[in-house]
């Protein structure tokens, strides 16, 4: 399996290094574009440095390199994550306009047919915002907020990001055991 990562310049970074984490653990190919923008964020939010994160993957690229390998729909991937997606990279994407290699490679994502995945980080959502998710939906990606839940019960903000982590690679089928998964609510011993 071979999985591209987009980290965008939003703020929640540990969901793209945490995505990266857990591919390295599982050994699934990575192939990672960092946004300029997302390592002022990495440096801002997270105590990791640019080349603890390069560490974690199978190949980089810089942002600026529209002719890498991830650039055309004849170097096969499974799929992409843009984890966060700031909304910039969001309209982007929706719009095709693909000056840079996270964008040109989403977009290529969607016109050979695989799987994006966007986890879109900004609130709240302007009608704009909103409009380029439809787009995004309507060609086929799949818009998944980084919106955490409560039923498994975190403790840390670590359990959270892994839940939404874990959502993200449920749709590439890759169950890393992040979190613990709905199994019903009991009622007072009620059988229904």
């Amino acid at each position: 399996m071979k999985i591209v990562v987009g980290i965008s310049g939003a703020s929640g970074a540990i969901y793209g290094i945490r995505t990266l984490e857990v591919l390295n653990r599982l050994g699934i190919e990575s192939h990672v574009v960092i946004s300029n923008a997302a390592i002022q964020t990495i440096e801002h939010e997270t105590p990791y440095k640019l080349k603890d994160i390069l560490d974690l993957v199978s190949y980089s690229y810089d942002q600026r390199d529209i002719g890498a390998a991830i650039s055309s729909g004849s170097f096969k991937v499974d799929g992409m994550i843009v984890a966060p997606c700031s909304i910039k990279t969001l309209s982007s994407i929706a719009n095709s306009y693909n000056d840079e290699l996270i964008t040109r490679a989403a977009d290529v994502q969607l016109k050979e047919r695989r799987k994006l995945v966007l986890l879109v980080r900004e609130t709240p959502f302007n009608l704009s915002h909103l409009n380029h998710m439809t787009l995004i939906t309507q060609m086929g990606g799949v818009i998944l907020p980084p919106v955490p839940s409560f039923y498994h019960l975190p403790k840390t903000v670590d359990d959270i990001v892994n839940q939404t982590v874990g959502k993200v690679l449920d749709q590439f089928g890759i169950d890393a055991h992040l979190f613990d998964r709905w199994k019903g609510m009991e009622l007072s011993g009620t059988q229904l």
